[in-house]
């Protein structure tokens, strides 16, 4: 590279490429335990054996190990001393926290989609959620609601753009998911959560900050109340 008849040593030539960001072991069976703790194969309370789950997972112990710590950091497990880990309970306490955090990610998600112009694409998104919501909202507690109702709050958050909101999220859906598994006859009307999306929804769309915060915040509170019941 040459400047005014002088040549730079050592500048790397701009690229487009980027480097290619291979996972560790631990970080392919933390996300496969996170799957399998949101689909409810570990509902709140039981135990991970280790000796279990290094045979079933095909895995040696030690990145099994590494694995169930960093779902430990996240909260997704607790260690009680001398007996073990365990997926926690879901005490009323942990509930109102949960939708705490949600309350406060995805509020900070819709404030920074609609700063950057995000919201027409990211509404596509949640029509099409809420599409899938609607077509089985005479079973408000089926899988596929479930489903739904979730790829909506995650595309929401994913249209921020921003990792550090996403990895947080990623976190507290998983444990919403275990909550709506462990407690789905208590979710209402399927009409009722077609409606509240649908209207978050309509306010992105519309590029409306007032309206889409007031919208998510009632959301959250319904949610939050109907699962404390």
């Amino acid at each position: 590279m040459r400047r005014s008849g002088v040549t730079i040593m050592g500048a790397a030539p701009r690229s487009s490429l980027e480097p290619v960001v291979q996972e560790s072991t631990p970080a392919i069976i933390a996300r496969s335990l996170r799957r399998a703790i949101a689909a409810g194969d570990f509902p709140p309370g039981s135990q991970l054996g280790e000796a279990a789950l290094a045979k079933q997972l095909g895995v040696s112990r030690g990145p099994l190990r590494e694995a169930m710590q960093r779902l430990t950091q996240e909260g997704l497990l607790v260690s009680h001393r001398n007996r073990g880990l365990f997926v926690p309970d879901l005490t009323s306490d942990a509930v109102d926290d949960m939708y705490l955090l949600r309350t406060t990610v995805e509020r900070a998600a819709v404030e920074r989609l609609l700063q950057t112009g995000a919201g027409p694409a990211c509404a596509d998104l949640l029509d099409a959620a809420v599409a899938r919501m609607s077509a089985v909202a005479d079973r408000p507690d089926s899988e596929e609601m479930m489903d739904a109702d979730l790829d909506f709050h995650r595309a929401l958050v994913e249209s921020a753009a921003s990792r550090r909101l996403s990895r947080v999220h990623e976190t507290v859906i998983v444990e919403t998911s275990m909550c709506l598994r462990a407690l789905r006859f208590a979710y209402g009307p399927g009409e009722d959560r077609v409606s509240e999306h649908r209207e978050l929804a309509a306010a992105v769309r519309a590029g409306d900050l007032v309206r889409a915060v007031a919208a998510l915040e009632a959301h959250m509170r319904d949610g939050a109340q109907r699962l404390a019941q």
